[in-house]
């Protein structure tokens, strides 16, 4: 059965040369159950609201198979967080995830299924810089982005929970085709 890996929130805020001028990106496990309501966790934070966050942006979702994917490519561990992600999933790919596909995470949260991330620079910064010369591409390129999710339903959620996926309409998109559509 799908279940949620870690819950994420914001460590610190950090510089960063964007338009804003700090990042939210650096995002750790926290223990224990974290309320979630309508624009993402309780103690989290999306510096950039223009293009992060939002109602339609309040969580996102990584694969644990797609973060494994990425520590081999790169040679190095990649926590759950590091891809700036609020919750790290294991048993379910939020890439195949239809568009207004419905997660029930533990007993209460109910979480719908949105968009794709899109790859920023600054997510290209955090990554390594120079060191990931065109990491936004390759990262896009790769699919293996994960999936914006709006919240339906508030509560609390906590690593080890289970994910029930109730299918969407099967016309729907997947996060891969809007992904790639774009």
């Amino acid at each position: 059965m799908p279940s949620i890996l870690a819950v994420c929130v914001v460590h610190a805020l950090r510089p960063d040369p964007g338009v804003v001028g700090v990042t939210a990106i650096d995002k750790r496990p926290v223990t224990g159950p974290v309320r979630v309501g309508p624009y993402g966790f309780r103690a989290d934070v999306q510096a950039d609201r223009r293009y992060h966050g939002g109602a339609d942006q309040a969580v996102y979702a990584y694969g644990q198979d797609d973060a494994d994917h990425w520590a081999r490519e790169l040679g190095r561990d990649l926590p759950p967080g590091w891809f700036g992600e609020n919750l790290r999933v294991a048993g379910l790919d939020p890439n195949a995830a239809r568009i207004g596909e419905v997660w029930r995470v533990g007993d209460e949260v109910v979480l719908q299924v949105t968009a794709p991330r899109t790859p920023c620079p600054t997510f290209a910064r955090w990554v390594g810089g120079d060191d990931e010369r065109g990491w936004v591409r390759r990262f896009g390129d790769e699919g293996r982005v994960g999936a914006y999710l709006r919240v339906v339903r508030r509560g609390a959620v906590q690593a080890g929970d289970a994910v029930v996926v109730e299918a969407a309409d099967a016309g729907a998109p997947t996060v891969l085709e809007v992904l790639r559509d774009r």
